[in-house]
């Protein structure tokens, strides 16, 4: 007889660790589950990195984030998100991956793997989706891909010291990599099919990044893709002319961003927007065109990955749990 609960989320990052406090707080039954560790995502991160949010914009479920600087690091954030889950004694299934769901609203069937290969099942009133944008990367579908050079994550810059390393992409996670590797000792080159940095880059790293290009202390293709990469080099091509350029090559780094678990949106009946990639979903209470099931942090920005952050994604919790309790109560 398996088990029964009144929300079981899909995820245990920040924001399904938020789901999971403010259900405890409401005195719901409430189990997480994760396919790999909790704060997964967090695990992901470059290993030096420090957020550019504060702290305070950081805590979850009123628990205090003290950190030793100004700004927290991913060391001190793990730290932080095992302490909440610890407070709240949530129950957090580890390496345990969702298989399918059966069921309708107030009686939903889950089926789940953990890591030794046994199945076990679990009854829920209710699930809420947390399982992020980062369930695979954008892959580039050129050849050599595959290769042992290629990499579509990036942790530190060391082990690229006096390497040619060329960054796939222009966002965020590209211009930032750029930078640590030059500043660490590599030879970098950035390749982006438009005409110039992302919009959605920080502000304040744009004059940091347009100095070193300026510079040509990092080499910039700009209208150009990877069409082939080979052992010793990659080989680009412009979007217009189709011309090509072969540049000597030691690693690419992919920073392409990542998609979502469509799978498991599929698997639970949950439509998105085509062009955006966007769950489906009511923005007040986050419940999805399923009903009983919500969606909850990164998951909801669909490609957009910039869209929702932890700070803004673990508004998401208290929202659900609101809506949960109202459902119960009718």
């Amino acid at each position: 007889m398996a088990k029964s609960l009144d929300i079981a989320v899909v995820g245990a990052g920040p924001c399904g660790i938020s789901v999971g406090a403010a259900a405890t707080r409401q005195g719901l039954s409430v189990s997480l589950y994760d396919k790999g560790c909790l704060a997964s995502s967090l695990v992901k991160y470059p290993y030096y990195m420090t957020f550019f949010s504060t702290a305070e914009k950081l805590e979850i479920a009123d628990i205090p984030f003290a950190i030793a600087g100004v700004k927290p690091t991913r060391q001190e954030a793990l730290v932080y998100y095992r302490r909440v889950a610890q407070t709240y004694n949530l129950r957090v299934n580890q390496y345990q991956e969702i298989l399918s769901v059966e069921g309708s609203e107030g009686d939903f069937l889950l089926r789940s793997r953990n890591k030794l290969g046994h199945q076990e099942s679990v009854r829920t009133k209710y699930i809420v989706l947390a399982t992020g944008g980062f369930h695979q990367p954008n892959f580039l579908d050129i050849p050599g891909e595959t290769l042992p050079k290629v990499n579509h994550y990036y942790k530190e810059a060391h082990p690229y010291y006096n390497q040619n390393v060329m960054v796939v992409g222009a966002g965020n996670s590209a211009v930032e990599c750029a930078l640590e590797l030059y500043r660490t000792g590599a030879l970098v080159s950035l390749v982006h099919f438009g005409k110039t940095i992302d919009k959605g880059v920080k502000p304040w790293v744009i004059p940091d990044i347009s100095n070193r290009i300026d510079k040509n202390e990092i080499q910039v293709y700009w209208e150009h893709r990877i069409k082939e990469i080979s052992q010793k080099s990659v080989m680009i091509t412009h979007v217009e002319s189709g011309k090509t350029k072969e540049i000597p090559n030691d690693w690419v780094l992919a920073m392409t961003g990542w998609s979502p678990n469509k799978a498991l949106l599929n698997n639970f009946k949950i439509q998105t927007n085509v062009e955006t990639g966007i769950p489906l979903h009511d923005l007040d209470t986050m419940e999805s065109n399923h009903r009983g099931i919500y969606i909850a942090g990164v998951l909801a920005a669909g490609k957009n990955a910039n869209k929702i952050f932890i700070e803004n994604g673990k508004l998401h919790g208290p929202k659900i749990v609101t809506s949960v309790l109202s459902n119960l109560v009718t």
